[in-house]
């Protein structure tokens, strides 16, 4: 729990004011039994209003004292809970945003989901909880059996008959609760999973008429977090039953045993009501705590979550970078032996020993067929994923000298998923360099293609794009997406399949202006389509994890086999000859 102190220590006064205001409401509630029972047995035995006044006047201002303690002891429980859950939250995200792909791959988004929503909500619920019964249970507790046993010992010995069954009973209760907490909050990993695969990409479940596929998977995960929860809570739900039966089996015995010492004179009549009222406050106690206990059982179990995200070690940091100041200048490529598994204990590799080099300024072109490692090649320039052997060098330097910004900023990405962010155009432009003028904005979507479409819009570039930008075409995303990326002004470019949604004379415009607006960037073209790569300096043609040829159009059409079948597959044979 030490590593959770951080998130303490800036509440601290709120943390320790809470629990104390609440001692107030304790104070009050041990009290007031104690001036009723005067009343009845002093005030009213002897008919003495002044004493019955003087007794009220002090149940008013203690009932007073306690609304004030109760009410600042809540809020300052709020404030304390609240704000630590906020920061828990914040650095669960932080260390979620410094992940590699690879630790992204241990977690599925729903779980991600719902450890930063619905876990650490319910630790927050325990620590606001916590606070607020801490001292006041216990102090109610102990308070109430003084009282008991000053006022009739004997009678109070029934209670300590009781409190061994109920804390058993509440133990046995909590042991076979806590596991199945666990169980229920992975069940709403499955279904907050199952909600966000549907609604991102419910274009194409409706193109494929599958509605009724995916209601029933929704169904199944929706089915099996209600039996999970069920599951736990009909072991939560025996908490309030069983409390209340001994509550009151405990208070039939002492109105029981204290009915008979009044016969016989041995007890007051008002000894016999506040020592009632007392046993209801240890039972209520009781209770509070066992209600602490219980959410702590699923609260710990949430907690036990967090901490998992928190203690998962970042696979890519910049541990280790021998020369943290540099920063991509020319753009050189060079690859010497690489392999790569996404998981290390496969035993076929999604890359082997790959060799090239890039100069600087040069277009490489790299084609293939789907799965045969291509995007995975690219990751590996700016350490979304670092090798397993091999080295990958930047300007003659190692990728691991670098530090992650200094990388990363000297190359620009177009990943073969688009991605746009909800806001208008000109923000998710603007991701490409935030503090671009309007010229080089314009420039950017110029040299992409995109400037004449979102001008056709009527509100241009300050148009709201929906999440994920539904509202544009394929085509138009991609070229938004290319624009973006232009912007950054990387000296390493790379696009992965980033025209495939894209007419061929749109594409060929976007290649020219490559050409023409970045001469001295190194251009890395991924593509489906041979006339997207015929023109680069270099193509590396790949099969299943293997360079099978690299060199120029012109020599790979006389010496590489697959690429003789990709292109004759693609281009028509008269053209060609």
């Amino acid at each position: 729990m030490k590593r959770y102190w951080k998130y303490v220590k800036p509440y601290l006064a709120a943390f320790i004011i809470g629990p104390l205001l609440m001692i107030v409401e304790v104070l009050g509630e041990v009290l007031l039994p104690k001036f009723m029972a005067n009343i009845i047995n002093i005030g009213a035995a002897n008919k003495d209003v002044p004493y019955i006044t003087a007794m009220g006047g002090a149940m008013v201002v203690t009932a007073l004292l306690m609304m004030l303690g109760g009410i600042g002891g809540a809020y300052f429980a709020a404030k304390a809970s609240i704000s630590f859950a906020a920061d828990v939250r914040s650095d669960v995200f932080d260390k979620v945003q410094k992940f590699s792909f690879a630790n992204l791959d241990q977690f599925s988004t729903g779980s991600l989901v719902t450890r930063l929503t619905n876990d650490i909500t319910q630790v927050q619920n325990l620590l606001n909880m916590a606070l607020r019964m801490m001292l006041r249970a216990p102090g109610m507790l102990i308070g109430a059996l003084i009282m008991a046993f000053m006022m009739n010992a004997q009678l109070a010995l029934v209670v300590l008959v009781v409190m061994p069954v109920l804390v058993i009973l509440i133990g046995i209760i909590i042991k076979i609760a806590f596991p199945r907490f666990e169980i229920m909050q992975k069940k709403l990993d499955a279904l907050n999973s199952t909600i966000q695969e549907v609604l991102t990409n419910v274009r194409v479940i409706k193109s494929f008429v599958r509605e009724g596929y995916e209601e029933k998977r929704f169904a199944k995960a929706n089915e099996d977090l209600k039996e999970s929860s069920l599951n736990a809570f009909k072991v939560v739900i025996l908490n309030m039953p069983v409390m209340m039966l001994l509550m009151n089996v405990t208070t039939l015995g002492i109105v029981w045993f204290g009915g008979r010492q009044i016969l016989a004179g041995t007890m007051p009549v008002g000894d016999l009501t506040a020592f009632t009222t007392y046993i209801v406050q240890i039972l209520m106690s009781l209770m509070m705590l066992a209600m602490v206990l219980l959410q702590s059982s699923r609260a710990l179990a949430s907690l036990h979550r967090i901490t998992e995200v928190l203690d998962t070690e970042v696979s890519l940091t910049d541990d280790g970078c021998k020369r943290p100041e540099k920063k991509v200048e020319s753009g050189q490529i060079e690859f010497k032996d690489v392999s790569f598994r996404y998981y290390k204990d496969n035993k076929e590799a999604v890359l082997s020993h790959i060799d090239f080099k890039v100069e600087s300024g040069q277009v490489l072109g790299i084609i293939g067929s789907t799965g045969s490692g291509k995007s995975t090649l690219v990751q590996m320039i700016p350490r979304l994923y670092d090798v397993d052997e091999g080295e990958v060098f930047v300007d003659g330097v190692n990728v691991k000298d670098y530090s992650l910004k200094n990388l990363r900023d000297g190359v620009g990405m177009v990943l073969q998923k688009n991605v746009l962010f909800s806001g208008t155009i000109l923000e998710n432009l603007m991701w490409g360099d935030s503090g671009a003028s309007k010229e080089e904005l314009l420039e950017a979507s110029r040299a992409a293609q995109a400037d004449p479409f979102v001008g056709s819009f009527t509100e241009g570039y300050l148009t709201e794009l929906g999440q994920g930008g539904v509202n544009v075409s394929g085509g138009q995303k991609q070229r938004l997406c290319i624009a973006r990326a232009l912007l950054k002004k990387s000296k390493i470019l790379i696009l992965d399949d980033s025209t495939s949604a894209v007419d061929t004379a749109t594409e060929a415009r976007i290649r020219e202006s490559f050409n023409k607006n970045l001469k001295d960037a190194t251009k890395i073209i991924i593509a489906q389509r041979i006339t997207s790569v015929m023109e680069a300096d270099q193509i590396l043609v790949m099969d299943e994890g293997k360079i099978v040829g690299i060199g120029s159009h012109d020599q790979l059409l006389k010496t590489c086999e697959p690429y003789q079948e990709i292109y004759y597959s693609q281009m028509d044979k008269e053209v060609s000859a």
